[in-house]
Order: structure tokens, then C-alpha cells, then sequence
């Protein structure tokens, strides 16, 4: 039964994975550098585009930074530690693992 469990948690933490890559493929255009062209561009909408590359490079940030912890978490798993806090080793709760299957602390080391 605990195998089941365990693979379906990696299915779930592998998909999720997969969505944000697919995220951050998708978005690859929205960071590209922002041409500075007077006679393409102007100002306004350069200033407009420079701000939309800086939040998609921010979102790309967040999601390489939750890919981490995906990672971290399914190496938890295959080590049989998931589903305890890495600082205190108390269990984790389970519904905070289903907000949160990536979760690496217990609500009381997370804050």
C-alpha cells in the first residue's frame, strides 16, 4: 500500500513538474531581450514591453525556484524521508502536503 502511495505522490510531483517546464517553455519569448529600436518601438510601449520581460522574468524565477523543490522533494521520496520536516523531522501534515506536495517543513519550521 505504501508503494502505491509513493508512486502516485511522484506522479503527482512529476506532473507538476512537467506543467511548470511547459510554463516556462511557453514564456520563453516574453524574456527574450527587448529591442530598443526608436523607429519600431516607442518609448511608451518599449517601457511597457521592459516591464512585461521583468515580470516574466520573475515568474520564470519562481517557477525554476518550485522545480527545486519538486526535485528536492521527490529525493526526499526516494530516500523515504518525504513527509517529514527536513529541520525537525516531526511528520508533515497531510493536508498541508496536499496544498503542498513539495512541502519540506512542518507548519511550526515553516514560520
Amino acid at each position: 500500500m505504501e508503494d502505491r502511495k509513493n508512486s502516485l505522490i511522484r506522479e503527482h510531483l512529476l506532473a507538476l513538474k512537467q506543467e511548470l517546464e511547459a510554463f516556462s517553455e511557453m514564456s520563453g519569448e516574453a524574456r527574450a531581450t527587448v529591442e530598443l529600436d526608436q523607429q519600431s518601438v516607442g518609448r511608451l510601449s518599449r517601457m511597457d514591453a521592459l516591464q512585461g520581460q521583468a515580470m516574466a522574468q520573475a515568474s520564470e524565477r519562481q517557477r525554476r525556484a518550485q522545480i527545486q523543490r519538486i526535485d528536492a522533494a521527490l529525493g526526499r521520496l526516494a530516500a523515504g524521508d518525504y513527509g517529514y520536516c527536513v529541520e525537525c523531522g516531526e511528520e508533515i501534515a497531510s493536508k498541508r502536503l496536499d496544498v503542498d506536495p513539495a512541502a519540506a517543513f512542518c507548519i511550526n519550521c515553516a514560520q
